[in-house]
């Protein structure tokens, strides 16, 4: 039995975006590229594994191969560093698609029709317009069922197996207690600021400019200026009507040029000036909160969803491994050799 994605049929599907995918990252999308052979002459299509005896083809493979790089490499170009790795996932999830079929069949898992049949009318009041879509519809169509079925399947099986019992209130706190990073909240930073805003286009003059108004407006500061009247007469930040006050920041809130130089800042002090993105950044650091734990009884709810949702993960998890260890997998030659 080989898996068979009906080439040709996704190929238009896929120049409508009519993407159809598994609703999760262990499984591919369903368009694979037009440009991929749709022959079934095994001296044509060598396989390029075979899961419980049932085949995947190389055209399996290079259709599912080429459509994750569309997917996540959208210029078309992967890293070199990172080809390994994407050729794995691709094979990873081929075999998962197999097992997970077999499973939905010994489950006896059926879709929801109804759900499929709405789908399918978005489809047609979306493309309603499409001379194409009207020309092609009868023949994409039931494909294109077929595909939101399986994803039908694919979900309503993920949610038959991470059904979980509830965890005790003793679980809960032992899963508050070796997991503090969770539930503590990260330190806070009270920055004034003034912005000379630069355009990013702007050339090495118009910076250089920026630069020596800052350094100038830093030495007025240092010598006695109020930083929060030099804020609203220089300043383009939104804060400088409030005197260059940001408020409170954590840790990702804060552009990264700065981010990086947050540690060196001493409070109370007028930083040097900082070339960033939108231009020439002035900072003081007026306050800083350190990380803070937040008490169980403050957190146990958001403690109990979070344990649950690991549970449910690590059910997934392990039914996959289980159906992986189970199998018999035979993989051949690299089908991607020095290909990209």
């Amino acid at each position: 039995m080989k898996i068979q994605y009906r080439l040709s049929r996704l190929a238009v599907l896929a120049s409508f975006g009519l993407s159809v995918v598994f609703p999760t990252a262990a499984q591919l999308p369903a368009s694979p590229s037009a440009a991929v052979p749709t022959t079934n002459d095994p001296a044509q299509n060598p396989l390029f594994a075979t899961v419980n005896g049932k085949e995947i083809t190389r055209n399996d493979f290079h259709a599912a191969y080429s459509n994750y790089l569309r997917q996540k490499f959208f210029h078309g170009q992967v890293p070199q560093a990172q080809l390994d790795q994407a050729r794995q996932e691709v094979t990873d999830q081929l075999i998962n698609r197999v097992l997970h079929q077999e499973e939905i069949v010994r489950r006896d898992v059926k879709p929801d029709l109804e759900d499929v049949e709405k789908r399918l009318q978005g489809y047609e009041r979306r493309y309603a317009n499409s001379p194409m879509w009207m020309q092609q519809r009868e023949r994409l169509l039931p494909g294109l069922r077929e595909q939101l079925s399986q994803q039908s399947q694919q979900s309503r099986l993920e949610a038959m197996v991470k059904v979980v019992a509830l965890p005790s209130p003793e679980q809960v706190r032992a899963y508050y207690d070796r997991t503090p990073e969770l539930f503590t909240e990260p330190e806070k930073l009270r920055l004034h600021s003034i912005l000379l805003a630069v355009d990013p286009s702007s050339p090495r003059e118009a910076w250089d400019a920026a630069l020596r108004e800052g350094q100038a407006i830093v030495k007025r500061i240092r010598s006695g200026a109020d930083f929060s009247e030099q804020a609203r007469l220089f300043s383009r930040d939104p804060s400088a009507e409030n005197g260059g006050d940001m408020g409170y920041l954590h840790l990702g809130m804060m552009p990264d040029t700065l981010q990086a130089k947050l540690d060196s800042f001493k409070l109370g002090e007028v930083a040097d000036p900082i070339e960033m993105l939108q231009g020439i950044g002035i900072f003081r650091l007026d306050e800083r909160i350190p990380p803070k734990l937040q008490p169980f009884e403050a957190v146990s709810g958001r403690a109990k969803d979070l344990l649950i949702r690991d549970l449910q993960d690590k059910a997934w998890t392990d039914l996959q491994a289980k159906l992986r260890s189970e199998a018999k997998i035979i993989l051949f030659d690299n089908p991607t050799a020095g290909a990209q």
